[in-house]
């Protein structure tokens, strides 16, 4: 029980005296974790798009890629680019897919939207123009449709109110020259306009879409159905920055029926992963290390590992996305828990800080802890020069010595079970023995 005892005082000495220290030590990271704020929240909204279009498809497998990680991701289902654009500016979701050429708000010179950011472009998005071969038929004299401008006059569905593709297609059909007020365009959504033009409705519809998309794939092997070839795809990538020229190999939809017939020449926008400032650093390093993984894939339109990337894009990219591209997935979460990764990579900063801050302190401890130790031995010397003095007065009796002797009794007995560290025993012994000394000058008196 002694020994415990002792145990236990030295630790709690210890503490005593380390204390102000690790005190200083704990609200220093208190501090530092709210304001670094390095642990991600457990939910984030992404808002994808309409149904049966590639967004939502790609929108669920972030969601299961980011819940191995324990963050559940809210699928907020829009009409597209342009309604993301203004969730994204309304703070009303964390990140979102946006079509290159989505916003009509601003020109190409003009700054991009405050507070927004982009993780990288994820995949190519072909301009798809289909149209009935019926169509071709019923305007007698016309061949086969190549550009834009043939389709003068014809219905086309250009998307529906909120999606990015119908100001991009506005802004081809004006490349082209057309009087925009006079075309004959639609607003339906996706799967109403296809409706529209199988039943003959419309003459052609316009979809901006990844060729994942459900709605794409099938109108592709419609019969009756043709995709426009872009013959100016090259000119046309030149007036419209927004799209590059991209080609449609032949075969490539369906090696067998050997569909389509031929190359075809196609524009493509990218598509953007675009997040807020405000979105939480390790939320947007989840998001882009998702991104490798979804779209690093070959397609129809890239070669495996080419996407995503930090290409031209009409937001700044993001810093997390830069580190990502610059130096791949970070070295910690490579061997260690997401969690515990994060921590340390958003903490190691303030952590080194904290102990170049701490370290000169903590060299006061030793000398204090010793001085602690100490002070418990030398306050008997106090109460042993005392009667010493004591002792040493003229007229002491006999009567006077005995109680010296008692009072020296009891301080010795106290000594005797002082729990001192072995570290200072010596201290303790020269007491003791200082003690026996001052009792022997009594007793020879």
């Amino acid at each position: 029980m002694r020994k415990i005892k002792t145990t236990m005082l030295q630790i709690w000495d210890l503490l005593v005296t380390a204390g102000p220290v690790i005190l200083l030590a704990a609200l220093l990271l208190v501090l530092a974790y709210r304001f670094l704020n390095p642990t991600p929240p457990k939910t984030m909204v992404l808002a994808t798009g309409p149904q049966q279009g590639a967004y939502a498809e790609f929108g669920k497998r972030y969601a299961a890629s980011l819940a191995r990680h324990g963050i559940a991701v809210e699928l907020r289902e829009t009409r597209g680019s342009q309604e993301n654009l203004a969730l994204l500016q309304q703070g009303a979701v964390d990140a979102a897919f946006v079509q290159g050429g989505a916003d009509d708000v601003r020109e190409l010179d003009e700054a991009p939207p405050e507070g927004l950011a982009s993780l990288g472009n994820l995949f190519r998005e072909p301009v798809w123009v289909f149209y009935r071969e019926a169509a071709v038929h019923e305007r007698k004299g016309r061949r086969t449709p190549d550009t834009l401008a043939q389709l003068d006059g014809w219905k086309i569905n250009i998307g529906h109110e909120g999606s990015g593709v119908t100001n991009l297609m506005r802004r081809l059909i004006a490349a082209n020259g057309l009087d925009l007020a006079k075309q004959r365009l639609g607003r339906l959504e996706p799967t109403p306009a296809v409706v529209e033009l199988l039943a003959g409705r419309i003459d052609a519809l316009a979809l901006v879409s990844a060729p994942e998309s459900a709605l794409v794939r099938m109108l592709l092997i419609t019969p009756g159905i043709r995709l426009l070839d872009f013959a100016q795809a090259e000119a046309y990538s030149r007036r419209v920055p927004q799209v590059g020229p991209v080609l449609l190999p032949r075969g490539v939809v369906d090696l067998a029926r050997d569909l389509p017939k031929q190359d075809v020449r196609l524009l493509a926008a990218n598509a953007t992963l675009v997040v807020r400032d405000e979105t939480h650093p390790a939320l947007q390093q989840l998001l882009v290390q998702a991104a490798g993984r979804i779209h690093g894939e070959a397609n129809w339109f890239q070669r495996k590992g080419e996407f995503p990337q930090a290409g031209a894009s009409e937001f700044a990219l993001a810093a997390e996305a830069q580190r990502f591209y610059e130096t791949g997935t970070p070295l910690l979460q490579r061997y260690l828990p997401f969690w515990a990764a994060n921590l340390v990579d958003r903490m190691w900063v303030v952590l080194v800080t904290i102990i170049a801050v701490l370290l000169p302190l903590s060299r006061v401890v030793p000398p204090l802890y010793t001085l602690r130790i100490r002070s418990r031995i030398f306050r008997w010397y106090g109460k042993l020069r005392d009667i010493e003095e004591q002792a040493s007065r003229e007229g002491r009796n006999q009567e006077d010595t005995k109680q010296l002797l008692e009072e020296l009794a009891e301080v010795d007995a106290r000594v005797e079970r002082l729990p001192v560290p072995l570290s200072h025993a010596e201290e303790l012994y020269a007491l003791r023995s200082h003690i026996r000394l001052v009792r022997r000058r009594l007793q020879e008196d």
